[in-house]
C-alpha cells in the first residue's frame, strides 16, 4: 500500500476546506472499464442510490442528488416527526386526531388517492393512524397527523422542512404531508436514504411497524403495498410512491449475516421495474460487496496544517481500524482517499481529538466517510511560531 498526498484548498462557509489527496492502491492492476461502470448491475430508474445502513458507505449510486418528486416515499418525514413526539412523551400511541373534513376530502374517500377510509368527523388513534400510513400509504392519514401535530398541514410540512434541516437534508423541501403532487415538493434520492437510516436507527422501537404485511380498520383490510416484503430476503421496510410526475419509487432496507442495506430507487416507468430495481440492487449488494481494511488501528493516515502550533503538522489516525466496503469483482482495483478538515487547524488540539474526516472513493464511485482524530497534543506555539504562521496563512490565503 502506498499513498500519494497533495494539498488543495476549497473555500467552504466563510472558512477554508483544507483536502488532502490519497491515492491507495490495495493491488497491482486497475478496474476492468466493465467493473469501473458498474456494469454488472442492471438499473433502469433515473434514480437510484445503496447505502450501507451502519456506516453510511454508499455502494452504488446514480443520479443521487438531483432534486425529484418523492410522491408518498415523503411520508416518511411525517412518520419521523410522530416518532420523535412520541419518544419524547409528546404523544401517546392510544391518542386520538380528528379526521376534518379537509382531510377526509384531500385523502380521504372523496380523494380518489390512496385512503385510510377513516370516517369524516371520527377520531382515530395514533396508533391506527402510523399503521394505515405505513400499510395503506392513506393520505387521509397523514393529513390528520399533520393537523394534529402541527395546526395544519402547511404548518406541519414547514415542520418536516425543519426537521430536515436538523437531520442534516439540506436540499429536501416539503409542502405538505402526502406527498400528492406540489412542484416545490422536492427530496433527493440520497437524503431519503439518510432519512431511512435516522428512523432505523433512532426509532427501533417503531421501525418493526414498517414489516407489517396486513392492517385491519374497521371493515377495511389492507396489505403493505412494499413488494419486496415477500421477495428478498432481510426485507423489512420502508415505503413506497408513485405520482404520475415523478414515477415509480421506494426507499427499502433490507437485514442478511448482521448486516443492513437502505436502497432508494425513483423515477421508474412502472410498478414491475421500481420492484425489480430494488430487489437487483439488493441482492446484489449483499452479494458482490466485502468488508476491506484499508488501515490498521493506530496507523497514520495522513497529516493536518496546524496554524500556531509548537509544529506545524498533526498526525491523523482512525477510531481503530479503517475499513469500507468494496466490490469483490475485480479484486484489484484503486481507491481515492482525501482528507478534509476546517483550515486553519487551531491550538491547542488534543490527543484524540476528533479534527479531519476521511473520504475514500473507488473506481466504480462505491464511497465512505469516517472520521479521522489527533494522534498527538499539539500545544500553542511560541509568538515567533504564531507570527510566522499567520504571516504565511495570510500569503496562501491571497494566492488561493
Amino acid at each position: 500500500m502506498y499513498a500519494v498526498v497533495r494539498m488543495r484548498f476549497l473555500r467552504c462557509a466563510g472558512a477554508i476546506l483544507a483536502v488532502a489527496s490519497l491515492v491507495v492502491a490495495l493491488a497491482v492492476g486497475t478496474p476492468t472499464p466493465a467493473a469501473a461502470q458498474g456494469a454488472d448491475i442492471t438499473v433502469r430508474s433515473p434514480h437510484a442510490i445503496m447505502m450501507d445502513a451502519d456506516t453510511g458507505a454508499i455502494l452504488y449510486q446514480r443520479a443521487a442528488d438531483d432534486l425529484v418528486h418523492p410522491a408518498s416515499m415523503s411520508k416518511l418525514m411525517v412518520l419521523t416527526l410522530v416518532f420523535k413526539a412520541l419518544k419524547a412523551g409528546e404523544l401517546k400511541l392510544s391518542d386520538e386526531y380528528l379526521m376534518s373534513e379537509f382531510a377526509w376530502r384531500k385523502g380521504g374517500a372523496p380523494s380518489g388517492t390512496s385512503a385510510m377510509f377513516v370516517p369524516v368527523g371520527t377520531r382515530a388513534t395514533i396508533d391506527d393512524l402510523i399503521k394505515g400510513i405505513i400499510v395503506q400509504s392513506g393520505n387521509d392519514a397523514a393529513i390528520a397527523i399533520a393537523e394534529g401535530l402541527g395546526g395544519n398541514e402547511g404548518m406541519f410540512a414547514q415542520q418536516m422542512t425543519a426537521e430536515a434541516r436538523r437531520l442534516g437534508l439540506k436540499k429536501s423541501v416539503f409542502k405538505n404531508a402526502t406527498g400528492l403532487h406540489h412542484p416545490d415538493h422536492v427530496v433527493t434520492v440520497r437524503e431519503l436514504a439518510v432519512l431511512a437510516r435516522h428512523i432505523i436507527k433512532e426509532y427501533p422501537d417503531y421501525y418493526p411497524l414498517f414489516a407489517m404485511k396486513e392492517f385491519q380498520y374497521r371493515k377495511h383490510k389492507f396489505f403493505n403495498r412494499n413488494p419486496l416484503l415477500n421477495l428478498v430476503a432481510g426485507v423489512d421496510g420502508l415505503k413506497t410512491g408513485f405520482i404520475k410526475e415523478a414515477g415509480y419509487g421506494i426507499v427499502v432496507s433490507a437485514r442478511q449475516d448482521n448486516r443492513r442495506l437502505i436502497v432508494v430507487v425513483n423515477g421508474a416507468q412502472t410498478a414491475d421495474d421500481r420492484k425489480d430495481d430494488g430487489r437487483r440492487l439488493l441482492e446484489w449488494g449483499f452479494k458482490s460487496f466485502s468488508e476491506v481494511k484499508l488501515f490498521d488501528a493506530d496507523e497514520v493516515i495522513g497529516h493536518a496544517r496546524v496554524w500556531g502550533g509548537e509544529r506545524m503538522f498533526v498526525p491523523l489516525t482512525g477510531n481503530g481500524n479503517v475499513s469500507m466496503f468494496l466490490p469483490r469483482n475485480p479484486p484489484n482495483q484503486k481507491v481515492r482517499a482525501q482528507i478534509l478538515y476546517m483550515d486553519p487547524l487551531k491550538p491547542p488540539l488534543k490527543k484524540g481529538e476528533q479534527v479531519a474526516t476521511l473520504r475514500v472513493t473507488t473506481s466504480t464511485d462505491a464511497s465512505s466517510e469516517v472520521p479521522l482524530y489527533a494522534a498527538e497534543d499539539v500545544a500553542q506555539g511560541g509568538v515567533m511560531r504564531r507570527g510566522l504562521d499567520s504571516l504565511l496563512y495570510l500569503a496562501t490565503g491571497w494566492m488561493r
